[in-house]
C-alpha cells in the first residue's frame, strides 16, 4: 500500500486541478478579488476549505457505499468513467470551437466590503449545482476506485485545490493579463481533456 501512496495523490492531485480550472463564476470572482487585493485571505479560504468539505463527503458517501456493497464499485466505476470521458470531450470541443471572447475578466462592481465578498463566495460555491457533481460524485467515484488509498486520493485532490486558490488569488495581477485571453484557457482546456479522457478510460478499463 505504501508504494501506492504518491500515485494515488498525484492522481488526486491532478483530477481536482483538471476541474478546478475550468472558466466559471467563482474562478473569475477570485481573480477579481485578487486583482483588486480585496478581501483576499477570506475568498481564498472559503473556495478551499468549501471543496476540502465537498471532496471528503465524495470520499467517504461512496466509499461507504462500496464498502457495504461491493457491487456498488461496478457502478460508480462507470459511471465516473463514463462522466470524465464526456468532460473531456466538452473540454476538446472548448478547444477546437473557443466561445467568442472567452477568458477571464476582471471588470464587474467591486463586492465592497469583506462581509459582502464572503457571503457572494459562498453563494458562488454552495449554490452551484455543478460543484456537487464535480467534487462529491465525481472525485467520489474516481476516489472510490482506489479502494484503501482513497483518502490519499481525496487529500490528493484538496491540495489542488488550495494550490489553484492560492495561486489565482494572490498571484492575480501576474496572472490577469494571461487568463483574459483565450488562448491560454485553450491551452488549459487541452490538457484538462487529455486527462480527463485517459483517466476516463482507465477507470473504465479496470471497472469492467
Amino acid at each position: 500500500m505504501n508504494n501506492g501512496i504518491f500515485p494515488a495523490a498525484a492522481a488526486g492531485f491532478v483530477t481536482g486541478l483538471s476541474l478546478i480550472v475550468a472558466i466559471g463564476a467563482q474562478n473569475a470572482f477570485v481573480l477579481r478579488q485578487g486583482v483588486r487585493r480585496q478581501a483576499v485571505l477570506a475568498v481564498v479560504g472559503i473556495c478551499a476549505v468549501s471543496d476540502a468539505v465537498l471532496i471528503a463527503l465524495g470520499v467517504a458517501g461512496l466509499g461507504a457505499v462500496v464498502t457495504a456493497w461491493p457491487a456498488a464499485l461496478t457502478a460508480v466505476g462507470l459511471a465516473g468513467g463514463g462522466y470524465l470521458i464526456c468532460y473531456g470531450v466538452l473540454a476538446t470541443r472548448r478547444v477546437l470551437r473557443p466561445a467568442d471572447g472567452q477568458g477571464l475578466t476582471t471588470r464587474g462592481a467591486s463586492t465592497g466590503s469583506v462581509r459582502t465578498a464572503v457571503l457572494t463566495c459562498l453563494a458562488m460555491t454552495w449554490l452551484n449545482p455543478h460543484v456537487y457533481l464535480d467534487t462529491v460524485l465525481l472525485l467520489g467515484s474516481v476516489a472510490a476506485d482506489r479502494g484503501p488509498l482513497r483518502w490519499v486520493f481525496g487529500l490528493g485532490a484538496v491540495l489542488a485545490s488550495v494550490v489553484w486558490f492560492t495561486g489565482l488569488g494572490y498571484g492575480a495581477r501576474l496572472l490577469s493579463g494571461a487568463l483574459a485571453g483565450p488562448t491560454a484557457w485553450r491551452i488549459l482546456d487541452g490538457l484538462v481533456a487529455a486527462t480527463m479522457l485517459a483517466m476516463g478510460a482507465l477507470l473504465l478499463a479496470r471497472t469492467l
